[in-house]
């Protein structure tokens, strides 16, 4: 039987939560939030760890699914659902998010692989676009 997603989820929100937002393993050294979202069809609360990267006052999240051929069921809770709460560190602070597109997607997606080539490789794994998100604080 695969490992189930949300134990291996759970581990990493558990890690993340007691080290201060640090966790280690293969996403040792990246940039972790926690993204609170309501399933678009369930409205059940979902936690999802994921890689971000600062860019000025905002933070951007792909939705990459490890390179798979869709995109991940957070991201369709985000679209439908785009206010949501963040763990960065130990603060968490409500979010709005929107899809970048055209050049400013392809700009972020350039510093992306830049800073991660493996989102570079899973984009050359599949035929969608790999949707990047920008994350901006609500105060």
């Amino acid at each position: 039987m695969p490992p189930n997603p949300n134990d291996w989820n759970q581990k990493i929100i558990d890690e993340f939560r007691t080290n201060e937002g640090r966790v280690g393993g293969q996403f040792e050294g990246a940039l972790m939030i926690l993204v609170h979202h309501v399933g678009a069809k369930s409205g059940t609360e979902r936690v999802n760890p994921l890689v971000y990267f600062p860019h000025g006052d905002r933070m951007v999240i792909i939705a990459s699914k490890g390179g798979a051929p869709t995109n991940p069921d957070w991201y369709h809770n985000l679209k439908a659902h785009p206010d949501v709460d963040v763990e960065v560190g130990t603060e968490r602070f409500p979010v709005t998010v929107e899809e970048a597109t055209g050049a400013e997607r392809d700009a972020l997606w350039a510093r992306v692989v830049e800073q991660m080539p493996g989102f570079g490789e899973y984009q050359e794994k599949v035929d969608r676009l790999i949707p990047v998100l920008v994350l901006q604080r609500v105060d």
